[in-house]
């Protein structure tokens, strides 16, 4: 009698079984980490060492966020190499990414950051979070996503939201952001 094939991975499964099957992915995830922490110890090392304020020069932070990043990657690896993390749990979620959601947040994003010169900080975070909020609705599979009620919600909710972080940057910290007038504003 033959042997059936191996059936995929399940909630049913044994957590010996999930924690084997884990231990490639985890131990990319902590060679990815430490090869991270190593690129951003090669840029610091570019960053100028004179001591500024208080003997704190700016490579400080570089290589202190290098140093830290390359110690948890090589945690992550040796954690991942002596038996995995031993109380993963099952996976939440849909068994595969939702692609269109990933499209429309990617648009907020991109919109916002091609846009922010062009039409102000305010319009364009405002598009943004309109954007994002309709993938997340979306992927969620909420039926409600579609009606012009939420889109009209949602956009005056990205204004409510970016208008205050907009004034507040410009009018009481004085820094400056995109603005789509010279008033400081709008």
């Amino acid at each position: 009698m033959q042997n059936p094939a191996p059936v995929a991975a399940s909630a049913g499964e044994s957590p010996d079984r999930r924690a084997a099957d884990a231990l490639w992915p985890q131990t990319m995830v902590g060679v990815a980490v430490f090869l991270t922490g190593l690129a951003l110890a090669f840029g610091a090392a570019s960053i100028s060492s004179d001591a500024g304020y208080g003997g704190v020069g700016p490579n400080f932070v570089p290589w202190l966020s290098a140093a830290v990043l390359t110690l948890c990657g090589v945690l992550i690896i040796r954690e991942a190499r002596t038996g995995g993390f031993r109380e993963l749990e099952v996976p939440s979620g849909a068994r595969r990414g939702n692609w269109s959601g990933l499209v429309w947040v990617s648009a907020g994003l991109l919109l916002n950051a091609s846009l922010i010169t062009v039409i102000g900080f305010i319009l364009s975070c405002t598009l943004c979070y309109l954007l994002a909020v309709q993938g997340l609705r979306r992927a969620a599979g909420q039926q409600v996503a579609m009606a012009p009620r939420t889109w009209l919600v949602d956009l005056f909710t990205g204004f409510a939201i970016a208008a205050p972080v907009f004034w507040m940057f410009t009018q009481f910290l004085a820094i400056n952001l995109p603005g789509l007038t010279s008033t400081g504003w709008l």
